[in-house]
């Protein structure tokens, strides 16, 4: 019988960790607010306990686990698990992989977040079977990951990826990074409320928006746009064409550059779109791609949808440790 692992799935607000056979089977889950204001001991301390509480509802034994993944955010060092600066958590240098080790006593193997999603897609999800993939992540920022021949591809700096900072409109939006023009700055959920937020708000616009957020436009869930996109309302739709074409242009210099064989696209926004809105992605990326380079690249929606972190953080933990 094949070992067990471990998948976490560490974010700002909640962590959620499961134990996953080698098939890929969740057989036990558990999720615990992240509380980062406590600071990264107390963090730690609270993934740990939430390992166990997976490990206590899967029902199997302590020592059938043989390792952990995690995927965290922020820039990171995979090999030596220290995570260099993560914003929304507050860390800076925090050596996560050998302080869960220290707590749990399993072996464990650390990556980005946005790379453990792509990893999952790769090997349980839409990108089975292809060696060559690039995951693209659109949700509050976007985020992305690079398969090459099968394995992960980290770069010299360890932050190949991304891709919502590929520069799509010269002197446009001011990103968080700081620069102008970043694909995150256009296309993201948080880039999507701001436009929201000016045509409702400062323009005057109409928009079923209101309605659906009572008002409060200062975090529109994906559900929520979803919900828009469906009653076909005309501001949303505006802006999520917009946000198609633009995801298209990043597409287009991906395949000009890497032609993969596969781009995975996930992520809420992308979840809360439907089949018209990922043709019209696809018509942009073929529109801003060189002739023929989209030739044998699929555009595929995500399979594994929240699932994705966990799935691929165990895919992690099973190849790094060479568990059969």
């Amino acid at each position: 019988m094949s070992a067990n692992v471990i998948g976490v799935d560490m974010g700002g607000t909640k962590i959620l960790s499961a134990v996953i056979d080698a098939e890929g089977n969740i057989l036990g889950t558990a999720k615990v607010p992240t509380k980062a204001d406590k600071g990264a001991s107390e963090v730690i301390d609270r993934i740990a306990r939430c390992v166990q509480k997976a490990i206590d509802k899967s029902g199997v034994a302590s020592d059938s686990i043989q390792a952990i993944g995690i995927g965290a955010p922020g820039p990171l060092d995979p090999a030596t698990g220290v995570v260099i600066f993560a914003p929304n958590l507050g860390w800076r240098d925090v050596p996560l992989k050998t302080e869960l080790e220290t707590r749990t006593g399993f072996p464990t193997f650390v990556d980005n977040d946005v790379n453990v999603g792509t990893l999952g897609e790769h090997v349980f999800g839409a990108g089975q079977g292809v060696q060559n993939v690039v995951g693209i992540f659109v949700g509050t920022g976007i985020g992305g990951g690079i398969i090459l021949q099968g394995e992960l591809f980290h770069g010299a700096s360890k932050t190949a990826g991304e891709i919502g900072h590929i520069i799509v409109k010269a002197g446009g939006p001011r990103c968080g990074c700081g620069t102008r023009g970043c694909l995150e700055a256009i296309a993201s959920r948080t880039a999507m409320t701001k436009q929201f937020r000016k045509a409702i708000l400062k323009k005057g616009q109409k928009s079923v928006l209101s309605e659906l957020t009572n008002g409060d436009l200062g975090v529109i869930r994906s559900g929520v746009l979803a919900k828009a996109i469906r009653l076909n309302d005309k501001l949303t739709l505006k802006v999520f064409k917009k946000v198609t074409k633009y995801l298209g242009i990043g597409i287009g210099s991906i395949v000009n550059f890497l032609n993969p064989e596969m781009i995975v696209l996930g992520g809420g926004v992308v979840e809360a779109l439907d089949d018209t809105f990922l043709d019209d992605i696809r018509a942009a990326a073929k529109k801003y791609s060189l002739p023929n380079t989209l030739d044998g690249v699929q555009i595929v929606p995500a399979k594994l949808g929240d699932n994705s972190a966990i799935l691929g953080a165990a895919a992690l933990a099973r190849q790094r440790s060479e568990v059969v």
